[in-house]
């Protein structure tokens, strides 16, 4: 089903204006103004991106008390565990933190729960166990710990010095007699859109500067925060989060500091992710490349692996863990693959849920740790909010994990049925919760009606936002080159997206890949050809060969092969262009 194109207005004396103030050219300046910049002040800040332009980490809620606490505990000797999450926000989180204390001395290890036996964020049995190891610790939760009231309470009850870390949205009743350090409490922080591991940045940084004079670390910690960039990109890139203001900034440096000051477990991933000859690395890169490799291991089981890949000073060992990480990522896909089959088997079985706003989905074979990347491909194959349950859970309890689709707040419609739920937490777009088996059936009912009543874009009918029209002439290396200027690009901060009207089929598109799962097309206009590919969208195929003529909704990239660059693009949506007047 094709969806609603949003092409965004420009005033075009403000585009010639800004095409010749900042020397480029007017489509990238058709861009900018897409992107919310109506001044040429505005547009050179979006384009500079400079790391002056971080907030001061001292702005952020409870990172002081924090930091005097950890370099105090640094000072006295006392051991300092790292409680992470096992996806890659909490493992890059963990990674970043534990390599900070290390190099300031400190008695330092760290904590990750296994997903499929303890499940998200702090609970009670690991408080106890790492209580009674050693009582003086000072324990550190990262990317975590926000809702986690009764294990803090727990904590101070056994004398238990605790500090949280994490960005996900906080319940109506927080942590009692508990540091908490996040962007959305109250206070002057002027971003909240920090990650997990953008929240440990920042409070390493805050170490560093206490350990150095006060206000600057010392060269030796700022080298370290050079490269902590480098594990901050990942995750930020990983968690989904908006790549605007200073995640943009983190993100852009983050990539530079993955080409120069990788560490051997950095250096082993790009490796075996077939980067390591990259003298730049995109957000993509990262995104289907290094990424899915380090949350393999938390989906099955084993993030502890990823986090002694990204802290080990071994290459040996380090090439051993990368290689085995790639194993596991092989093995997700497989895994992955077969659910994708199922679910979209067990909707096509129930006539009744095609119209329902929302789809709940529950099956007993389905893998816990691999059922949220699922929904999200559930969610964007069937447009509309998704949620996957794996029932195979301990004592009748299932465990979810959920994406949303076209801006539906997932946090809130969980909210709204919390009462059916034994438990939850994330954000607006993704989510986890667990859930008695036998109450399935009444929650899909109350989150489908939640969903109906709370968000007005339609299944099929969710609009895409494009920057320009354009004519596949104006798409030159040099052009796209330029368009560059406006990356890191993900949530928030895509690759532009272009339409171009009534172009010709220049040959029959093509299926391709495995299930013949894709679509190749190869389009033409106005005697300019360019070739494209839909991923997912083979079944296009057949209605583009009744269609005729088409339009084509589309991001541009340059593929480099072998010395040559050319021109391509990714096909988003089309639609049959509209007979001549």
């Amino acid at each position: 089903m094709h969806r609603i194109w949003r092409i965004a207005a420009h005033d075009e004396a403000l585009v010639r204006d800004l095409s010749s103030r900042l020397k480029v050219s007017p489509l990238l300046a058709q861009v900018i103004v897409a992107r919310g910049c109506s001044t040429p002040d505005a547009a050179s800040k979006y384009l500079a991106k400079k790391l002056i332009d971080l907030h001061d980490p001292e702005m952020l809620p409870g990172v002081g008390l924090a930091a005097d606490r950890i370099v105090a505990a640094v000072q006295a000797g006392r051991r300092i565990t790292v409680y992470g999450d096992y996806d890659v926000d909490g493992v890059t989180s963990t990674s970043l933190l534990w390599h900070c204390l290390q190099l300031a001395g400190a008695t330092v290890d760290y904590y990750i729960p296994s997903r499929l036996e303890e499940g998200y964020g702090l609970n009670c049995d690991a408080i106890r166990q790492l209580h009674a190891e050693d009582p003086q610790r000072l324990l550190v939760s990262v990317d975590c710990g926000i809702t986690s009231v009764a294990e803090a309470a727990l904590a101070r009850e056994l004398g238990l010095e605790l500090i949280i870390t994490d960005h996900h949205q906080f319940a109506d009743t927080l942590p009692a007699d508990t540091v908490l350090v996040h962007p959305r409490l109250p206070g002057q922080y002027p971003f909240g859109e920090l990650c997990g591991v953008g929240v440990a940045f920042k409070l390493a940084w805050a170490i560093c500067a206490r350990l150095g004079d006060g206000k600057k670390a010392s060269p030796r910690m700022r080298e370290f925060l050079l490269g902590a960039i480098g594990l901050t990109a990942i995750g930020t890139i990983a968690d989904v989060v908006p790549l605007v203001d200073e995640n943009r900034i983190l993100v852009h440096f983050g990539l530079a500091s993955l080409v120069e000051r990788s560490n051997p477990g950095l250096k082993a991933l790009l490796r075996i992710s077939g980067l390591q000859d990259r003298s730049a690395l995109q957000a993509e890169d990262v995104a289907f490349g290094i990424a899915p490799r380090i949350n393999a291991a938390g989906r099955l089981g084993q993030a502890r692996l990823a986090v002694e890949l990204l802290t080990t000073t071994d290459a040996e060992r380090a090439a051993a863990l990368a290689t085995y990480l790639d194993e596991l990522n092989r093995n997700r896909q497989t895994v992955e693959r077969r659910m994708l089959k199922q679910a979209k088997e067990l909707v096509a079985s129930r006539p009744d849920w095609h119209d329902q706003r929302a789809l709940v989905l529950a099956h007993d074979d389905w893998h816990p740790g691999v059922i949220g990347i699922v929904a999200s491909r559930v969610a964007e194959h069937f447009q509309r909010p998704a949620i996957m349950i794996s029932i195979n859970g301990v004592n009748g309890v299932a465990q979810g994990s959920g994406r949303s689709f076209a801006g539906f707040n997932l946090h809130a419609g969980l909210t709204a049925c919390r009462h059916l739920l034994v438990g939850f937490g994330g954000h607006h777009a993704a989510a986890g919760l667990r859930i008695h088996a036998n109450g399935i059936d009444e929650f899909r009912t109350a989150f489908s009606d939640f969903v109906g009543e709370h968000h007005t874009v339609l299944p099929g009918t969710s609009e895409l936002a494009v920057d320009a029209e354009a004519r596949l002439s104006d798409l030159s290396v040099r052009s796209i080159t330029e368009l560059e200027k406006l990356g890191p690009f993900g949530a928030a901060n895509p690759r532009p997206v272009f339409v171009a009207s009534n172009v010709e089929l220049a040959m029959p598109p093509k299926k391709m890949g495995e299930g013949e799962r894709h679509l190749s097309i190869l389009v033409r206009q106005y005697g300019e050809s360019m070739r494209g590919v839909a991923f997912g969208k083979g079944e296009w195929a057949d209605e583009m060969k009744a269609a005729g003529r088409i339009s084509i909704c589309f991001q541009p990239t340059i593929n480099r092969f072998q010395g040559r660059e050319k021109v391509e693009f990714q096909l988003l949506d089309w639609h049959p262009a509209e007979p001549a007047a």
